[in-house]
């Protein structure tokens, strides 16, 4: 028993001990605990509030309207309409497969498919944002729709705006079309749009034509707005975001551009290519500049609808614009460049004038061929034209005269006086992928090619074959510096951008890139083309003489631009008859009126064998439609004199 009372002090001594400890232990904690929640409640207790209320709320992204396109007489060539879509949030969808059922008997799309869009989607961007299951949601689905929303949750019907092209596949390559943003884009165009614009995944930006040049005025910027939501991610009756001051961000449109094309001239210069006639519908392009540089119309045909890009495109047909062989994507006016061909020569002219090789009378032999070194270079015309001056080799385009002086020029001087027409460079036209052309000379032969210029080369580039290329926009300006007598203006298209409340925030006038002066080229010399150029199309032997008009008297030329050659058997067989892909190209680049040009017209059609069957009458609509409306049509008002720049 003695032994026992010493053992028992002991241990409750100890337990003593150790309750101490655990006291201790508890009091820390205590005393922890109240400085969390003083810290929470206290220091931090108004951020976290708002942080708790934001936790119950939404919010929802409200679209931002892209800025309008309409043409110099304010007609809308390019708008917007409402939209709704059906959109799946998959972190908040419960029952994936079941609802996939429901919705597909109402939107008539295979349920494996919405599932597997859904689970793209939440891959691709993760589980809170909404995929986009279906676009262009009539009425009657959208009620059916709405009642589906009470079993599944994650389900939404969002309004959108899509893009619209009221002229569908007219003027395409101008205007151009919208896409979703590339993840690799999204860093450069923030950088690049600060800091009025912000990009983030799933945004729809330009991806071709004005709409990817002029993004950063077309574009709006975007709003927002709260709404309160349930545990299920269901919208609340009650207005919580307003009594917690939550305010709404309006959306702001984007602006507007104002172009200095005209509606009603580029519908009849699209139309003109689908003529009925024994040619058919042409390939090619056209585009009508008046000589301060605005572009009034501008085709490339075949084209594309944009609208299949807003209303939603499947890989399939994506495929078939990009390997169809015809080329709907390219525009074709600045992207795809072409021998030029006989037109041409009036460069060649200009350069033998003002050198001193020939006057308006000198006469020069021009059989039917010329044979030069070990080679015979061929006429178009099997008898040949005889003795003739420089107005009736341009009228005729009477090869063997050309042949003669570009002997006597050399590649080199036909490089420098094509080179002060600003051809073999881009003429910086505010559009994407515009491409240079080549103007070549005997350095750059000896440089790239390893070999010398031979002077049997100086024939085919006299009459426009050869390495020489060029694009349909860069044959406008040439012949629009022959109508002005030497100004190489700069093209332009948006005259004007404008507010939401067309009021205007910057306008755009015409410019003169530079001026071919007296002694580059004489002005006499522009004058003595000028009148050359008329007789191609009311003279007796021109080649363009059956598209002459009775109300304006045009001038132009005629340019047959070759695929591949011919030997000297076959080269006078009719195109006619070639394979479609061994056919000739055909120009006509004009001016009118000739005596006081206010347009000029470049037309190239693919594979139309000539310049005056094939692109020659859609030029001749398009003039005739021009005099017959511009008044009307406000078309011909006097612009802001061009400015050098």
């Amino acid at each position: 028993m003695r032994e026992t009372l010493p053992r028992m002090e002991e241990e409750l001594q100890e337990i003593i001990h150790r309750w101490k400890w655990v006291s201790w232990i508890m009091v820390g904690a205590g005393l922890i605990l109240i400085s969390r929640l003083w810290y929470l409640q206290i220091i931090h207790g108004e951020k976290l509030r708002k942080s708790s209320e934001i936790n119950r709320l939404k919010e929802t992204k409200i679209q931002a309207p892209r800025g309008l396109i309409f043409d110099r007489n304010n007609k809308i060539l390019v708008d917007n309409f409402l939209d709704l879509k059906l959109t799946i949030t998959p972190q908040y969808i419960n029952n994936l497969e079941e609802a996939a059922k429901d919705i597909s008997t109402i939107i008539q799309i295979a349920p494996q498919h919405i599932m597997e869009k859904v689970k793209t989607g939440e891959k691709k961007y993760g589980p809170f944002r909404p995929v986009i299951i279906k676009k262009h949601l009539t009425l009657n689905q959208v009620v059916d729709l709405k009642f589906l929303q009470w079993d599944y949750t994650g389900l939404d019907i969002q309004t959108t705006i899509i893009r619209h092209y009221p002229l569908n596949q007219n003027g395409a390559h101008l205007f151009g079309y919208l896409g979703e943003i590339e993840k690799n884009q999204i860093l450069s165009f923030n950088e690049k749009y600060k800091p009025r614009l912000h990009f983030q995944s799933g945004d729809i930006i330009g991806k071709s034509g004005l709409e990817t040049i002029w993004e950063h005025e077309l574009r709006g910027i975007d709003g927002f707005e709260f709404v309160e939501v349930d545990v299920h991610n269901r919208k609340s009756i009650s207005n919580i975001a307003g009594l917690w001051s939550f305010e709404p961000k309006k959306p702001i449109p984007g602006r507007n551009l104002i172009l200095t094309i005209d509606k009603d001239l580029q519908e009849k210069t699209y139309s003109s290519f689908l003529r009925k006639d024994k040619i058919g519908p042409r390939y090619g392009s056209a585009v009508v500049m008046k000589n301060n540089g605005e572009i009034l119309a501008w085709v490339s045909y075949p084209s594309y609808d944009p609208n299949i890009f807003s209303m939603g495109l499947s890989t399939a047909k994506w495929m078939n614009l990009v390997y169809d062989p015809t080329k709907p994507l390219i525009n074709k006016v600045i992207q795809e460049h072409y021998a030029p061909g006989s037109t041409f020569k009036p460069i060649i002219a200009l350069a033998a004038l003002q050198e001193g090789l020939i006057t308006e009378q000198t006469l020069i032999e021009s059989p039917k061929e010329l044979v030069f070194g070990r080679r015979t270079y061929h006429d178009y015309r099997k008898t040949g034209h005889g003795p003739i001056n420089l107005f009736s080799a341009i009228e005729r385009s009477a090869n063997v005269f050309f042949y003669k002086l570009g002997i006597e020029l050399g590649i080199d001087k036909i490089a420098k006086y094509a080179k002060l027409f600003h051809l073999g460079q881009k003429t910086n036209i505010k559009l994407d992928g515009e491409i240079a052309g080549f103007i070549p000379n005997s350095q750059w032969k000896k440089k790239h090619l390893g070999e010398a210029w031979q002077p049997g080369e100086d024939l085919v580039h006299a009459i426009g074959q050869g390495f020489i290329l060029v694009t349909p926009l860069q044959m406008a300006i040439v012949y629009n510096a022959i109508a002005t007598s030497g100004n190489i203006v700069k093209p332009f298209i948006v005259k004007k951008i404008t507010d939401i409340n067309n009021k205007e925030i910057k306008s755009f006038k015409a410019k003169i890139s530079s001026t071919i002066n007296n002694d580059q080229i004489a002005k006499e010399h522009f004058k003595t083309i000028r009148t050359a150029l008329k007789k191609v199309v009311h003279g007796s032997d021109g080649t363009a003489r059956w598209w002459k008009i009775k109300e304006v008297e045009m001038a132009g030329k005629t340019g047959t631009s070759q695929v591949i050659a011919f030997s000297k058997e076959n080269i006078h067989d009719k195109c006619q008859k070639r394979p479609l892909k061994q056919r000739h190209h055909g120009w006509f680049v004009a001016i009118a009126p000739a005596e006081k040009p206010e347009i000029t017209v470049s037309v190239l059609t693919e594979h139309s064998c000539s310049g005056s069957s094939g692109s020659a009458p859609i030029a001749r609509d398009i003039i005739h439609w021009y005099f017959k409306n511009k008044k009307e049509n406000n078309i011909s008002s006097v612009s802001n004199k061009p400015a050098k720049i």
